[in-house]
């Protein structure tokens, strides 16, 4: 949300600390016990469905309440001379309390990675590791522990609600916002983050699923018009959709910027009502990104139940206008009803009401870093492992040199609205404040450090990189070298290439010649282009890994915990290799304005998405016969593996292998199953249908069944409006990626 760049210089001051303490004295006065049940306020019986609750408490509720329930307020409030809403938590967005009714506010915060601009409020949050880095773990548990953390941070720090939940799917992976979301596979993406929400959802916690739909660039987001099939649409972006609110069912849907077929997403009767509520059976609410609301009643009527402001003027189109609307019959007072209940059974169903949050002094910082590093072991993916250079053995090695990336002080992060405030500021450039809006900002978890500590008897020398000649100097008298790499990505602003920044590729050429036992750790937003990824003896893509990554860095290089992620997006070998050679609409004037946070006038364009369709990602690269650096499923281990004896059920839906550890440590493998639809499907392309983890000791050999998604097995047919299985053969292919796929069985619809 851009509203953010205003914010991003404002200091947290005591005077917030007291006004946000003293409103929520006064909202927590007005509402009643959890447990209040009484026949003058039935809603408040745990017994009744959420659906039930909200309709009583919407036959309760007066007009102005009606409208009070359906718009709120954001950062807007921080502007000076803007009002402050009483009861507000200086979060993201605001819907103040019916107090009389016992229904709490909605407190939302950013919370993409973790409690964005805790600052503020002089709180400490758990910067967890990118969203694409925990999709590479293929670990739906580790993607509910992550939303979990999530959860009962936002509870501790007085929110409700969860705005993060980013599931649009790699279309451009230059997108500033990669790093947000889950990668380019529909069901990988919406089974991580369904999984994801439900851990939100597990503290009580109402979560929400974004950015609604198609905004899979940041370039011109706020109006350029993606153009897409029906059918194209259906299996790609908004399966991942459907998936994702099937598993997590969360309490809002976040609809985007931009146009979708020439309407705007917050007004597109087309996505909000035929797709969410009739297709994919939505009950919870759709509240706009903020500013994303370009009108009152169609914007209602196409089915939007809460508007977020604009960041800047705080204009309302479902404030006062929205009542008048009412009152002149342009909107049915039983639309506003159905905007109202949607509302209120979210807030029920996800026990915001029963279990209201009570703001906490302190949080446990260690058990947020120490979940983040284990989600983080999970995400880091080795893509490069010549000579078996790793595991690193402290007991042999003499000497390592560190160089590049501030490692020597800490690890990268993501920037925009996603942006956690790094405890004691940014460790690679300290001030005062939060994070300014833009600014690269590194946590303090020194790679440099944990590496000394596994190799406490080695001589570990650290280099900034910034000189080719004196890195390579050092490289050459030392016996391993890490060379770290960065790529910082954030809210709007795409990277015009996939090329890393900052002549890091001439670095790593130059230390990769003086030192042939070098390894690259690449801390960046999603894939990067390596033209001297067969010059280097071992590539770790590390993402953004939070604030316990350099701990589990260490334990990945020297062997404490085996690699086992596997990459969620594929990386091309140029961004000649993607549909479209340069991001539609980025300009190198439009890219310098971004750097620089200034505004430039733009005309609206058009971002033709059926160039791809549905073949998004390996589908697109296997369909044009091109050969990726690294494909999607990718991803190196201290062991092997050898797969054998796939065997499909006869109705399709599920699937037998064996896995078998073929090497000498233990270790957890990804099996992942694909699907060649019949011939009628008109594809040239295997689809994702299936996944799993097994984890296996030395030697050992597991048979592992595998649900194989219906969904991902059908093609969605615009008539009917509906998914079906076309008739025909159906070949299943099972292996350890996209690209490596040895097993293979069919089954038949008749």
């Amino acid at each position: 949300m851009s509203m953010t760049r205003v914010l991003g210089t404002m200091l947290a001051s005591s005077m917030l600390l007291a006004v946000a303490g003293a409103a929520w004295a006064e909202e927590a006065e007005a509402l009643p016990p959890a447990s209040s049940s009484s026949a003058a306020r039935p809603w408040m019986n745990t017994a009744l469905s959420p659906d039930t609750r909200a309709e009583l408490v919407v036959k309760q509720l007066t007009l102005a309440e009606k409208i009070q329930l359906v718009h709120g307020t954001g950062w807007a409030s921080l502007i000076p001379g803007n009002p402050i809403p009483e009861g507000w938590n200086y979060g993201a967005g605001y819907v103040p309390a019916i107090a009389r009714l016992g229904i709490p506010g909605i407190h939302m915060d950013d919370s993409a990675v973790g409690v964005r601009g805790a600052a503020y409020l002089s709180r400490y949050a758990t910067l967890l590791p990118s969203t694409v880095g925990a999709a590479a773990s293929f670990d739906p548990q580790a993607a509910f522990l992550y939303g979990s953390v999530i959860g009962r941070e936002l509870r501790a720090q007085g929110f409700n609600m969860s705005i993060g939940g980013g599931v649009d799917i790699t279309r451009e992976p230059r997108n500033g916002r990669t790093f947000e979301y889950a990668g380019e596979d529909p069901l990988l993406a919406g089974t991580m983050t369904g999984n994801l929400i439900r851990g939100v959802q597990s503290q009580h916690v109402m979560g929400d699923i974004k950015h609604y739909a198609f905004n899979d660039q940041e370039t011109g987001r706020s109006y350029y018009n993606a153009v897409i099939g029906d059918r194209a649409a259906q299996e790609s972006d908004l399966l991942a959709f459907r998936i994702g609110i099937d598993i997590g069912q969360p309490a809002g849907v976040m609809c985007s910027y931009n146009q979708v077929n020439g309407v705007y997403a917050c007004e597109n009767p087309w996505l909000l009502t035929r797709v969410l509520r009739k297709d994919i059976g939505f009950k919870g609410f759709v509240v706009s990104d903020w500013g994303g609301t370009h009108s009152t009643v169609a914007s209602a009527l196409a089915g939007l139940d809460m508007e977020m402001p604009s960041s800047l003027d705080g204009k309302s189109y479902f404030g006062t206008p929205l009542q008048q609307a009412v009152e002149h019959g342009q909107v049915p007072m039983a639309t506003l009803d159905a905007m109202d209940q949607r509302i209120l059974r979210s807030m029920f169903a996800a026990g915001v009401v029963d279990h209201p949050v009570e703001p906490r002094d302190v949080i446990d910082p260690f058990e947020g870093r120490d979940d983040a590093r284990r989600i983080a072991e999970q995400s880091m993916v080795l893509l490069r492992n010549q000579r078996q250079l790793l595991p690193l053995d402290a007991k042999s090695v003499q000497s390592i040199a560190i160089i590049g990336a501030h490692a020597d002080v800490g690890v990268l992060s993501g920037g925009g609205s996603a942006q956690v405030d790094a405890p004691g500021g940014n460790a690679a450039d300290p001030h005062t404040g939060g994070a300014k809006w833009g600014e690269a900002v590194y946590f303090p978890s020194s790679p440099l450090r944990a590496v000394r500590r596994h190799a406490p008897d080695a001589k570990v020398t650290f280099d900034p990189g910034t000189d080719p000649a004196a890195a390579a100097a050092l490289a050459r008298n030392s016996q391993v070298v890490i060379v770290f790499a960065q790529q910082h990505m954030l809210e709007g602003m795409d990277r015009p290439t996939l090329a890393l920044p900052d002549g890091q590729d001439a670095l790593i050429e130059a230390v990769a010649a003086a030192n042939p036992h070098t390894v690259v750790v690449l801390e960046t937003g999603g894939p990067v282009l390596m033209p001297w990824a067969d010059q280097v003896a071992g590539i770790v893509e590390a993402w953004y890994p939070g604030i316990g990554g350099a701990q589990a860095l260490a334990n990945l290089l020297f062997g404490d915990v085996d690699f086992s992620a596997k990459l969620p997006v594929t990386f091309p070998r140029s961004d000649d290799q993607l549909p479209y050679p340069q991001v539609t609409g980025l300009t190198p004037a439009v890219f310098a304005a971004a750097k620089t946070d200034a505004q430039v006038p733009t005309a609206q364009f058009t971002v033709n998405y059926d160039k791809a369709g549905a073949a998004v990602g390996y589908k697109w690269f296997e369909q044009q016969h091109l050969a990726p650096l690294f494909p999607f499923g990718f991803g190196l281990s201290y062991t092997t593996y050898a797969y054998s004896g796939l065997n499909v059920a006869a109705d399709g839906k599920s699937a037998s292998l064996t896995v078998r550890n073929t090497g000498k440590r233990a270790g957890t493998e990804i099996a992942e199953v694909y699907a060649v639809l019949p011939s009628a499907a008109g594809e040239s392309y295997k689809r994702m249908v299936g996944f799993t983890r097994v984890t296996l000791a030395p030697g050992e050999a597991k048979s592992v069944a595998v649900a194989l998604n219906d969904l991902c097995e059908s093609i969605y047919d615009t008539g009917k409006h509906a998914f079906v299985r076309l008739p025909g053969t159906y070949t299943i292919l099972a292996g350890s990626s996209s690209a490596d796929t040895p097993l293979k069985a069919t089954f038949r619809v008749p």
